[in-house]
């Protein structure tokens, strides 16, 4: 056998060795059941580990951990399950395999930062992802929005989020928004429009997810109810303050002159319920996963209906 026919068989053993092993960890990893621990799940549970056992194929074991990612979050979500404890691993494993594998950091972003049950309930690891996905693609604008993201929404750490969005918005191709997020923080930080402008910004930005993109419109939904509800709530008020009474529908309000500006139904088209007691309330709280205000007393939400089967 010649030289070139030797390096030939040993380049091919090698890759049909590394695809059997990549086979077995997909193997193992689908006869895991419901409870399993971290590393029964994992089988190769160190993002090192598993780059130095991909035998130079890290982009094929990066697809593989990131398709279990996506059936973990998914499967357990689908359950109504409040615990997502392999998230934070799977993602990390996968960035590690490939840093430049630009929607791992962005689905982790969306799913990792936010309290159960609609995510993992871990914002600082989020940001430590992130921070990850930064440090290996500098100039891709998306990631330090993902960063302000988690600091605004879930830590409510405007400074650092402002700063993200501020390093972010002097990248080539960055969005328009983020330069006016950055200068915006300071003022209207923690108010709804500032929190509207951000989902409208991850609405509309390229390339993502469609599961990112129904979850932005699940909250921006969430966001016109809990607007509304404090505006009718207010006029309601006022209502009783001058009539001694709480108004029964919008009519009431109108007939007074008190129901400028304000919507009857919410943004699914379902009427606003006006309370004895003066609350106002959503007709269907389990279509509007998010909502922070109109819902039942007692009320115990449902895991939102969108899944990442993208």
């Amino acid at each position: 056998m010649t030289p070139s026919r030797k390096v030939a068989a040993i380049t091919a053993a090698l890759f049909v060795a590394c695809l059997t092993a990549s086979i077995l960890v997909l193997e193992r990893v689908d006869q895991v059941r419901r409870g399993a621990t971290l590393q029964e799940f994992l089988y190769i549970s160190s993002p090192k580990a598993a780059k130095r056992l991909s035998l130079g194929y890290t982009g094929l074991m990066a697809d593989l951990y990131w398709t279990r990612a996506v059936q973990y979050f998914g499967g357990h979500h689908a359950r109504g399950d409040q615990e997502y404890q392999l998230l934070g691993p799977l993602l990390e494993i996968t960035t590690h395999l490939d840093p430049q594998l630009l929607v791992a950091y962005e689905y982790g972003s969306n799913f990792l930062a936010p309290a159960r049950p609609t995510g993992a309930g871990e914002p600082e690891r989020a940001v430590n992802l992130v921070k990850f996905g930064i440090q290996s693609n500098p100039k891709e604008w998306r990631l330090y929005y993902d960063l302000g993201f988690i600091y605004y929404m879930e830590l409510k750490d405007y400074s650092a989020a402002a700063e993200a969005f501020r390093q972010g918005s002097t990248l080539p191709n960055a969005h328009p928004f983020m330069p006016v997020i950055a200068a915006t923080m300071a003022t209207h930080a923690g108010d709804i429009e500032m929190a509207r402008m951000m989902w409208r910004t991850t609405y509309e930005s390229g390339n993502v997810e469609r599961s990112v993109k129904a979850n932005a419109v699940a909250h921006l939904r969430a966001l016109q109810v809990d607007e509304d509800v404090i505006n009718l709530e207010k006029a309601t008020a006022a209502f009783k303050a001058q009539t001694g009474q709480y108004p029964s529908s919008l009519l009431d309000l109108r007939a007074k002159g008190m129901a400028n500006g304000l919507y009857p139904a919410d943004p699914l088209g379902h009427p606003y319920k006006f309370m004895p007691d003066g609350r106002i309330e959503v007709s269907r709280p389990d279509d509007l996963p998010f909502i922070t205000k109109g819902t039942p007393q007692g009320y115990q939400p449902p895991p939102p209906k969108f899944l990442p089967t993208d």
